[in-house]
């Protein structure tokens, strides 16, 4: 992938898409970006910081969506800036895409909408890298239309796709491996988000739930099936999280997880 700042591409690793799942503070996202740079720079796996400047989609009205839209975007710039590497965020409007634009490296379209064609070509224009997760209710044949759409526009886009699970029943979610070759039929890397896949919404207590145990399982099978990147939201104390705590892994996980991933990506090589 051409994106800007991403090193160690020639290494045959898999790529790292990682950070907390929302801004929440400046120390607090350069506290985890400092963590992660110095581990994959020692891991040689390329890396991708996360973090959303703004949460749009919260099943409760009083849920935490953010510190300030333009405060947050200039934490990731800083983050960018600072460790030399790129950053990624989400947007929920097609007229946000080029301010987003303006401060990160990498666009990402949320499951939800990854049907929406303003969206799609929002993000196209803008002339950056463009992620786009797969729906809940999608199956990895259909996102050809979304990279359709974004080609449409822009044909040299860098596009890829991250699958975070499908629907099963009302408050649940199930991965599909099936989905990942298929989804790199469409001649773009695929990536598995390895938090999201394990959230269970819709709960009554109106927050959204998960099981961070499963983390690691997810995540080998995943390297087992060939995913080109792996999605982990994380953060020193997921307890203490201002958004999606319940499914993130804690931050001194991460190591010792990679450590046996990479020795996965090895073996079948």
């Amino acid at each position: 992938m051409n994106i800007p700042k991403l090193k160690h591409s020639d290494s045959g690793n898999f790529f790292l898409i990682a950070g907390p799942c929302a801004i929440e503070s400046r120390d607090m996202a350069l506290r985890i970006a400092e963590k992660l740079v110095a581990l994959t720079e020692r891991l040689k796996i390329p890396y991708i910081f996360k973090g959303s400047y703004r949460k749009a989609n919260r099943t409760k009205l009083d849920s935490f969506t953010g510190i300030g839209d333009i405060p947050a975007l200039e934490i990731l710039k800083e983050v960018g800036e600072r460790f030399d590497v790129p950053t990624i965020t989400d947007f929920h409007e097609s007229q946000e895409a080029a301010m987003a634009a303006s401060y990160v490296d990498v666009l990402q379209i949320p499951a939800f909408l990854c049907r929406q064609t303003d969206m799609l070509t929002a993000a196209a224009q803008t002339g950056k890298v463009v992620n786009i997760k797969k729906g809940q209710f999608m199956s990895g044949d259909s996102m050809a239309f979304a990279v359709e759409k974004v080609k449409s526009v822009n044909p040299a886009a860098e596009v890829f796709l991250t699958d975070r699970g499908n629907s099963f029943g009302y408050g649940d979610l199930i991965v599909d491996y099936r989905n990942l070759p298929v989804m790199q039929a469409h001649g773009v890397p695929v990536v598995m988000d390895c938090t999201h896949s394990l959230q269970q919404p819709n709960q009554s207590s109106g927050v959204t739930g998960g099981k961070p145990a499963l983390i690691a399982t997810i995540a080998r099978a995943a390297i087992a099936v060939g995913a080109d990147g792996l999605f982990i939201e994380t953060h020193p104390k997921p307890s203490e999280a201002k958004s999606d705590g319940a499914n993130m892994l804690p931050l001194d996980q991460l190591e010792g997880l990679l450590e046996k991933l990479l020795r996965i990506r090895q073996a079948i090589s």
